[in-house]
């Protein structure tokens, strides 16, 4: 529409030189992608298969499942050799020419760098969309004859869970590629050259951009990368540096990012062919009239992957990952809001029992964080009053499984989930109505929905300016 627009007299962010020559870098790097799962491979290397096996040993170092008889400090020591040998496999490779673009387009002004990751989002979201449509249409043909192509469905299936590319493949091969580089030796031209990178990762923080806390794909944090960047972000802001941190937890596809996304004006991706795998974290900048009210400078949202994921639902230890993802995010947050869609009533049980685990264990290290209930897709407009029964019922779920998980903690004091946690049934329970008014594409969006959403909002900032009276703000 451009040339439209010109023809109106109409100015376009498209005339201006920063935008043009950003839109040229993300050209020369979407070029190279003809097919999806070859430039991962080629390009992204660093987050294959070492990566992953580096996460098992990692794990294994801390859980030591597997030592047998052995003495624990030679398993120990083996599995650290394993790790070094894992991490200089990885340094052997060059950074790719994709990632060198990459990293020297974000390396430019702060308009061009913007400009640039919205070129990226744009190509990247139409290019997963042709691939996902031709995947998803072979799956539907294969599907109606399911006992003769059952390889095949299976092959697609990964296929499908492969093919997806967004900014943050990008975001995660910088993290190897440092933390790679940093486990050499500190005089190598190849370790120095790669000491930026956190800086750079720190300023797209500041800039409103997600950072990938957890991997989704190797379930694993790359914490040397993480907290290198968060030390940058630190020095960036200082003095201005205390943070309250707001996460959502509940089953997939219950609209947890579009909560997040509508309550402080977000963007991470939602849309049922990209739901969010592992977790994602980022800053807002709370504004000077209300930073006195609130207690703190930054607010830290952490959008997490769906719990009771049909796609892990097929390996041994789904319930396994589940109670790691929670127990890391209810640790790190202040308040956490736990999404129930009113539909996933069955799935609710199993997620309510991942949480009060998590929240046991934060007890037990004097961590007391606030927890929300919100129901999605509540269809009457006087619900908080009609559901005075489903409260009711919720809290004797929430005790039941409170002494049940007490009891494989060892913590039989717990009796009660108010043991555990502060809760009030009449003040942490939200009920909010669908996102749309029948079906989409064509069904419009509910303006209930943007209002019971702002009044969970305005609910959420009291509890965190009652929160920093009791426990000041975390720093950076």
């Amino acid at each position: 529409m451009d040339t439209i627009a010109h023809e109106l007299g109409i100015s376009v962010d498209e005339d201006i030189q920063e935008c043009q020559k950003a839109k040229n870098n993300a050209h020369v790097l979407m070029e190279n992608i003809k097919d999806t799962l070859q430039f991962k491979e080629t390009q992204l290397p660093l987050q294959g298969k070492i990566w992953k096996d580096l996460a098992k040993l990692e794990k294994e170092e801390c859980r030591l499942r597997k030592a047998g008889d052995q003495n624990i400090e030679t398993y120990k020591s083996d599995l650290q050799i394993k790790k070094t040998e894992l991490r200089k496999q990885q340094s052997k490779y060059d950074i790719s020419d994709a990632m060198s673009c990459f990293v020297s387009a974000l390396s430019s002004s702060n308009q061009e760098r913007s400009y640039f990751l919205k070129w990226m989002r744009m190509n990247l979201d139409n290019l997963s969309r042709k691939n996902l449509s031709r995947l998803r249409e072979q799956y539907k043909e294969k599907c109606q004859q399911l006992l003769e192509n059952k390889e095949e469905i299976a092959q697609l299936d990964q296929q499908i869970s492969n093919s997806s590319l967004g900014i943050e493949h990008f975001l995660r091969e910088m993290g190897q590629l440092y933390e790679a580089a940093v486990s050499l030796p500190e005089n190598l031209e190849s370790r120095q050259q790669m000491l930026h990178l956190p800086r750079l990762c720190a300023e797209l923080m500041l800039n409103g951009f997600p950072l990938e806390l957890v991997d989704g794909d190797a379930s694993n944090i790359p914490l040397r990368w993480v907290s290198d960047v968060l030390q940058y972000v630190n020095s960036l802001v200082q003095p201005n540096n205390k943070i309250m941190v707001v996460t959502v937890l509940g089953v997939q596809s219950t609209g947890k990012s579009t909560l997040l996304n509508t309550m402080f004006g977000v963007q991470f991706a939602v849309s049922s062919g990209r739901c969010t795998r592992g977790a994602f974290m980022q800053l807002i900048r709370v504004k000077d009239d209300i930073k006195q009210k609130l207690g703190c400078d930054y607010l830290l949202i952490i959008d997490t992957e769906g719990l009771k994921s049909p796609e892990l639902a097929k390996l041994d230890d789904s319930h396994e990952h589940d109670n790691e993802l929670a127990t890391l995010v209810v640790g790190l947050s202040d308040i956490t809001v736990i999404n129930i869609a009113m539909e996933n009533s069955t799935e609710m049980k199993d997620v309510l029992q991942i949480v009060v685990h998590a929240f046991i264990r934060m007890k037990e290290i004097g961590k007391k964080p606030k927890c929300l209930f919100v129901h999605q897709n509540v269809a009457d407009v006087s619900a908080h009053d009609k559901n005075m029964r489903d409260r009711k019922l919720l809290l004797e779920q929430l005790n039941e499984m409170t002494e049940a998980a007490a009891k494989m903690e060892n913590k039989e004091e717990y009796k009660k989930f108010t043991d555990v946690i502060e809760y009030d049934p009449e003040t942490c329970n939200w009920y909010i109505p669908g996102l749309w008014h029948g079906n989409p594409p064509m069904a419009p969006v509910n303006a209930g929905y943007s209002e019971a959403v702002y009044d969970l909002k305005k609910n959420t900032t009291e509890i965190i300016g009652k929160c920093k009276l009791k426990t000041p703000a975390n720093n950076i």
